[in-house]
């Protein structure tokens, strides 16, 4: 399995460990994580929770090599994977601490929005980088970016796909600390632990009415997610862009 879960005196750590892909996440990835974060939900040892990655990268998203090949039908079913992750991510009760090392870009980077607290490593780096294989952004990531960026900011990095720096990133205000990356599991670890030891119940009903602040809701932005993502999928620049990655060149893109 490429996802790791230890428990320990009340932390349940998730660790995304597909190191050689630089954890690009997988369908059974999302399969498991989806189960894993309902499993965590109802276990009541586990007052916090950190969710990082093995190796050099956070996650470089979802798996580009079981992008070909889609129709209307099973890019709906496919959406719905990662939903329904995404979902069991956000309404975990408890508080979730993304520890961010190396890259986090496209679902990869709406995952960690998905989490309550961001701590990246001093080389960590973002990218909504969908729109340089032909897509729009997924897993609730424009949802997420307008609520701590506002909308020009949220435009900026889904228009540019450019790579934002961690402390560029702290300073935007998603992060929360930036470390050097040998300090980076002590510090997520030492977060956790002071919300694992405060009124755990009481952030998880702080959390509930964070989740009520904003409209459209996220499930209604999930389900326009797999109209447009499914459209997307089906453009010459998505083709285009799934083969330049392939053969590493930079993609002739149509618009079309």
């Amino acid at each position: 399995m490429n996802v790791k879960v230890e428990i320990d005196n009340g932390l349940a750590t998730v660790t995304l460990d597909r190191a050689e892909k630089m954890n690009a996440l997988s369908e059974d990835m999302y399969t498991d994580l989806t189960r894993i974060f309902a499993e965590l939900q109802t276990d009541d040892h586990v007052r916090a929770v950190i969710l990082t990655g093995a190796g050099k990268a956070f996650c470089s998203g979802s798996d580009v090599g079981s992008m070909q090949n889609v129709d209307m039908i099973s890019n709906r079913e496919r959406m719905k994977r990662r939903h329904r992750m995404i979902l069991n991510l956000v309404n975990l009760e408890k508080p979730v601490i993304c520890a961010v090392n190396g890259a986090c870009v496209g679902i990869g980077f709406s995952v960690a929005l998905a989490c309550d607290l961001i701590i990246a490593s001093d080389n960590a780096k973002f990218s909504q980088i969908f729109k340089k294989i032909g897509l729009v952004p997924d897993g609730g990531s424009i949802f997420f970016l307008v609520q701590h960026l506002g909308i020009a900011r949220a435009k900026e990095l889904v228009y540019t796909a450019r790579m934002l720096p961690a402390q560029e990133a702290h300073e935007w205000g998603f992060v929360t600390k930036v470390v050097p990356q040998a300090e980076l599991a002590d510090a997520a670890k030492t977060l956790a632990r002071e919300l694992a030891d405060s009124a755990t119940y009481a952030i998880a009903l702080s959390k509930r009415m964070f989740q009520t602040m904003y409209t459209p809701s996220l499930e209604a932005l999930l389900d326009n997610e797999i109209l447009v993502s499914t459209i997307a999928k089906l453009t010459h620049d998505h083709q285009e862009g799934i083969k330049a990655f392939a053969e590493k060149r930079k993609p002739e893109f149509k618009g079309r």
